[in-house]
């Protein structure tokens, strides 16, 4: 572990594994969460600092005049592991630089948590005084993704992108199941989160 100030917990789990809702409890709670899809949005809104490099990378095709067209970039980067690869060099140097800004500001509180969905594909680990995993099934996934919208392959693109959210949780400190009650799962990660606080107040 790289000692922080203030101490990182990171929040990772594979799509559809019920991370948001946990860092929704945890907000809802008092921690300070720092979500990187938050700031992949901002990035790619209108005006957006990434939005000249994808355009010089992919083109006027995934734009709808100014605007990113965002279906348009995930039928294209979903389906092609080297477009996929060419956006997350576009993407990651963004978002880290947001992110350490964040953290930087909240240099006072007792512990900040990043929600970041990449964690260990992008080596942030090291970072991390603990890692929690928000974790569901193979089979939860893919029916909450088509409760989303998407196609059945399309689920499946999706999934095969990531690392699977069994690795990610046998990685993890701590693993937080989202299949049950929503009101289960968030009390379990604030119970987490103060338990975190106790310990390392005295470190």
């Amino acid at each position: 572990m790289i000692p922080n100030k203030p101490p990182i917990i990171g929040l990772t789990g594979g799509i559809a594994c019920g991370k948001s809702h946990l860092s929704d409890a945890l907000r809802e709670h008092g921690a300070v969460v720092i979500d990187a899809d938050q700031i992949s949005r901002a990035l790619t809104a209108t005006g957006g600092a990434a939005l000249p490099l994808i355009r010089a990378h992919f083109g006027d095709a995934v734009f709808a005049g100014g605007e990113l067209d965002r279906q348009k970039l995930a039928a294209l980067v979903f389906t092609d592991k080297q477009a996929l690869k060419t956006l997350n060099h576009i993407m990651h140097p963004l978002v880290f630089e947001e992110m350490d800004k964040q953290i930087t500001q909240h240099a006072d509180q007792p512990a900040v948590v990043v929600d970041l969905p990449l964690l260990y594909e992008t080596g942030f680990e090291p970072r991390c005084a603990e890692v929690w995993a928000a974790y569901v099934s193979k089979e939860e996934q893919l029916k909450r993704l088509k409760q989303r919208g998407l196609t059945q392959q399309e689920a499946l693109q999706r999934l095969a992108s990531q690392m699977p959210a069994h690795e990610k949780a046998l990685r993890a400190d701590y693993v937080i199941d989202t299949s049950g009650a929503r009101e289960d799962s968030a009390r379990e990660v604030t119970r987490l989160y103060d338990a975190f606080i106790r310990r390392y107040a005295f470190e």
